[in-house]
Formats: structure tokens, sequence, C-alpha cells
């Protein structure tokens, strides 16, 4: 799962690194509220006609960048129960690594479909 066809020509250097930016790009919400969406957001708009490979990407991570920040909004509403303090120290941990893994894959050249994502964007 997750791999192109054999028939799907590899894409170029310069094509599997806008890819991996869009994905890498998430970390910008370390940086400044919403930069998770923003950062993907920027460079898929920016880039998203250079290649198909960078559209569906910069879409995957846009995608899965919402459904973090829903998941996020909801670790921060359980706070008052307690249990929202160590969900969204899990929530954090599994979103990096699953960006981490994402790009790597990308700039494999394979396609990357993040797990219980809800795709928004098609």
């Amino acid at each position: 799962m997750g791999e192109q066809p054999l028939n799907v020509p590899t894409p170029s250097a310069d094509v599997r690194q806008w890819a991996m930016f869009c994905h890498l790009a998430a970390f910008c919400g370390l940086l400044f509220p919403f930069g998770n969406l923003l950062g993907p957001l920027i460079i898929w708009q920016w880039k998203r006609e250079l290649d198909p490979f960078i559209d569906a990407q910069g879409k995957e991570s846009l995608n899965f960048q919402i459904t973090v920040t829903i998941a996020y909004v909801i670790c921060i509403a359980l706070f008052i129960i307690l249990i929202g303090f160590a969900l969204l120290g899990l929530l954090v941990v599994a979103a990096a690594i699953l960006m981490i893994i994402a790009s790597v894959k990308v700039n494999e050249g394979q396609a990357y479909r993040y797990p219980f994502t809800w795709r928004v964007i098609q």
C-alpha cells in the first residue's frame, strides 16, 4: 500500500523535494500558531501546478494537518478532565513521526497516504 504502480515514472528530484517540503512545512506549527496548516498550504499553492505529484502530496499533507488540528482542539477540550494532557502528548509524537515517514517516502518518489486522515480537500 502507498507504492506507485510500475508503469508510473519516478518523479524528478526537484518534484520529490517540493513534495517533501509540503510535508515538512507542517513543522512551522512549532514556530507559530496554525503554522502546521499555513506551511503546507503555502507550499502547495505555490508549487501545485509544477507536477501532479506535488499537487497530490500537498493535498495529502494539508488534509492530515486539518485532521491533526481538529484532534488538537479535542485534546484541549479534554484538558478539563486531565486526559487531554496525555492525549495531546501522544498526538504530537504520532503526528511528528508520521510527517517524517511521509517526507522520507515522498523523497524516495513513493506517494504517501496518512492513516486516519479526513480528506477534506480532494
